[in-house]
């Protein structure tokens, strides 16, 4: 075995590692924590997909159950609200370790595309795999439980929804920036020659802050709503919800960000015809 191959096996231990390490704490800061299971965290899957971008999908998907292995540990709690062995084997595998494990898909589209475009794509994929992994558990396991019998694919769907849907418009967005700076294909991570003239402006930042700010508001002002007094997830609490507030707080950052984004548009514009 040459030397190459060793420091480049141990370069790729100690990077994953550091990864894991690091998607463990961000998964800890969350901004929004539900209590039958779910939260929108500081992008704590992008880490886990880098690693799959940059070693691909078989190790991707070992450090992704590694990663889920961990989650089930800090989650260990909820495994308690299930009666039979056979309910607990489900839950630690939709719940956790396969719903982490497709986090190695984060690669697959490493080739043919620009790497922003294909570690936010790989990292969208990886979202909506998990988010279905969590449904079929809210269907099957926890109906009855934390979700009703009756059109628990539907509950299912809509509790997912609250903490996914935010959560994967973080990642994807963080993927895609990140992606855009840094080069994950070369063997030491470093700036891309040339990012700086593309990156993403204080202007973007802002406005895509202000977009998924709107969103944490949303889920926020509507989840509290969608429980009844048993503390059952329950739709029938949304006519209770203040729609005006949400109505008027995404339409405002929407259209904000909007402009922030089209302002800086013009300025890359301008000045790439200026250096022209």
């Amino acid at each position: 075995m040459s030397n190459s191959s060793v420091s480049g096996g141990a370069r790729r231990l100690v990077e994953s590692s550091l990864m894991l390490a690091l998607g463990i704490v961000l998964s800890m800061i969350k901004f929004i924590d539900l209590p039958f299971g779910g939260s929108i965290t500081v992008a704590s899957m992008l880490p886990v997909i880098i690693i799959a971008y940059r070693y691909g999908i078989r190790w991707g998907m070992l450090t992704g159950f590694v990663f889920g292995v961990f989650q089930m540990l800090l989650g260990l709690n909820n495994l308690t609200y299930v009666t039979t062995w056979q309910s607990v084997i489900a839950v630690a595998l939709l719940d956790y370790l396969v719903a982490f494990l497709v986090l190695g898909l984060g690669g697959i589209l490493r080739k043919g595309h620009s790497q922003s475009a294909g570690l936010s794509a790989g990292a969208a994929v990886s979202c909506v795999l998990r988010f279905i992994c969590h449904v079929i558990s809210g269907a099957t396991v926890w109906a009855g439980l934390s979700i009703p019998t009756n059109a628990a694919v539907i509950y299912s769907i809509g509790y997912n929804a609250t903490y996914m849907v935010p959560e994967t418009l973080i990642t994807v967005m963080l993927a895609f920036y990140i992606g855009s700076i840094l080069d994950f294909r070369s063997d030491m991570i470093s700036p891309i020659r040339g990012a700086s003239t593309h990156k993403i402006s204080p202007l973007r930042i802002i406005g895509g802050l202000m977009i998924a700010g709107a969103l944490v508001f949303d889920v926020r002002m509507i989840f509290v709503h969608l429980q009844n007094e048993d503390g059952v997830f329950d739709f029938a609490g949304l006519p209770n919800v203040n729609w005006m507030s949400v109505v008027v707080v995404t339409i405002v950052a929407v259209m904000l960000g909007t402009v922030m984004l089209i302002i800086d548009s013009l300025q890359n514009v301008q000045k790439d015809t200026d250096n022209g």
